[in-house]
């Protein structure tokens, strides 16, 4: 009876010791199942955090003053340089369009439709098929799945040598503070320039509303300047505090024309942006009285001087009205002894021939 026991005894360890590995190795197998999904929910939600935590304030909708302004970028200058170098990707380095296409490519960011009168719409009407993109602008790509791949040699960042930029200076009454926000991009295919020094012909892409491109612009380094080498900004950075320059091409009007629809000349456009220019920052001084003292005294004298012209032209003015009636009444007096004159000339040979007769 003991020797029966203890044999069962044994048979039991024996059987327990060996389904031991198995159980175990069920279990490891289900969670390397279960690591996939949840490394790939965690990249989700950080992805997700990253939209719904901007890394610049939004622009409130009731303002109480606000002016857009679009305005050209061209590359080849210094200050807008960050945006077209590298032109090909060195390492983790890349330009700005290269990044906005491959982020298009993947479907992270939404491309909208360039319109004929250049006015951006961020409605899901307008938005743009990836495929329409390559296929419009003979960008090479492979199709497998339904997705389009486009190899780094084939991405046209050497040619977008230009952007379009819309921004809005506004009046936040919130801060009592002035702001310029970019609003949207729109990058710019430059295409046909002929080696007898002909200009290329620009061709818009597309357009991408800035507030859902700023997360992933500020995780884009690049380098502001070229006595310092270290990526020491990002591209969000360089928009927020901006540092390019731009030429103004357009500004919401009623008529909805652009500079060049009433500008003749290259000097009248030249003015023309001087004075849009020129009149946001008058605004700005006017509001808060933030004109400088010599800015106060240039004002007054050109006040003076002003008024003092006007005052010269109302005398000179007064003096041509008082010899211009002098000189009709000289004329007038001379007309009459003229007139008289001539009646008794006319008059005496009358008087003449009377007498003859009589």
């Amino acid at each position: 009876m003991k020797k029966s026991l203890l044999l069962a005894i044994l048979v039991m360890a024996v059987v327990g010791m060996s389904a031991q590995p198995a159980k175990r190795r069920v279990t490891t197998s289900n969670a390397a199942a279960q690591v996939a999904p949840q490394k790939k929910q965690q990249q989700t939600v950080s992805d997700r955090a990253s939209m719904s935590f901007p890394t610049a304030a939004e622009m409130p909708e009731d303002v109480v003053w606000k002016r857009d302004i679009y305005r050209t970028l061209d590359l080849m200058q210094d200050k807008n340089a960050p945006l077209y170098y590298p032109v090909e990707p060195i390492g983790r380095q890349v330009n700005l369009f290269t990044y906005l296409f491959r982020l298009m490519l993947t479907g992270r960011i939404t491309a909208y439709t360039y319109k004929l009168d250049g006015v951006e719409s961020f409605e899901d009407k307008d938005k743009l098929a990836v495929k329409d993109v390559l296929d419009r602008y003979g960008i090479y790509y492979e199709e497998k799945d339904g997705k389009c791949t486009v190899e780094t040699n084939d991405v046209p960042s050497a040619e977008v040598t230009r952007y379009y930029i819309k921004e809005s200076v506004y009046l936040d009454q919130r801060t009592g503070t002035f702001s310029t926000k970019v609003t949207a991009i729109c990058p710019v295919l430059m295409r046909g320039a002929d080696e007898w020094g002909g200009d290329a012909t620009p061709y818009p892409l597309f357009w991408v509303n800035y507030d859902d491109v700023a997360p992933w612009l500020a995780k884009l380094p690049m380098m502001a300047s070229n006595y310092n080498n270290v990526n020491n900004m990002t591209a969000d950075d360089y928009f927020t505090m901006n540092r390019y320059d731009g030429r103004i091409y357009k500004t919401n009007n009623m008529q909805g024309r652009a500079l060049a629809n009433y500008c003749k000349t290259d000097s009248d456009m030249v003015n023309e942006q001087k004075k849009i220019e020129g009149e946001i920052v008058l605004f700005q001084n006017n509001v808060w009285g933030h004109l400088s003292h010599e800015d106060s005294l240039k004002i007054a004298r050109q006040d003076s001087i002003a008024a003092a012209q006007g005052k010269q032209k109302k005398t000179a003015a007064k003096t041509t009205s008082s010899r211009s009636s002098s000189s009709a009444r000289s004329s007038r007096s001379s007309s009459a002894g003229k007139s008289s004159g001539g009646s008794s000339s006319s008059s005496a040979p009358r008087v003449s021939v009377r007498r003859q007769r009589r």
